[in-house]
C-alpha cells in the first residue's frame, strides 16, 4: 500500500477529506522522524515500538571473492511488534 492508498483508506474510515488526512499523515511521519533522530522511542499501543539502535562495526566477507570489508557502525530503526499485533498476525492464514 502506498501513501495515496493509505490516505484514501483512512479518509474513508474517518469520513474525512483526503487533504486533511494527508496533512495528518505527513505531520505524523515528520514528528516520528524528528523523535527518532533525537533517539527517542515511539510507542503505538496495540501496534508496537520504534527505536533507534546502534549496529556495531563488523567484518563482511564477499562469498565469491572472499574479499573482507569492514562495515562501519551505524544507527538503524528497530521495530518491535506489540503482543496484540502479534496475536492478530498469528491468526492469519499463511501465504506459502
Amino acid at each position: 500500500m502506498n501513501n495515496k492508498e493509505l490516505i484514501a483508506s483512512m479518509a474513508a474510515k474517518m469520513n474525512a477529506p483526503k487533504s486533511v488526512i494527508e496533512i495528518l499523515l505527513e505531520t505524523t511521519v515528520t514528528t516520528c522522524t524528528e523523535l527518532l533522530v533525537e533517539e527517542k522511542t515511539i510507542g503505538f499501543q496495540s501496534f508496537g515500538n520504534f527505536e533507534v539502535r546502534k549496529k556495531e562495526e563488523r567484518l563482511s566477507v564477499h562469498p565469491s571473492t572472499q574479499i573482507r570489508t569492514l562495515i562501519p557502525p551505524k544507527l538503524v530503526v528497530n521495530f518491535k511488534q506489540s503482543n496484540i499485533l502479534k496475536d492478530k498476525l498469528k491468526d492469519m492464514p499463511h501465504h506459502d
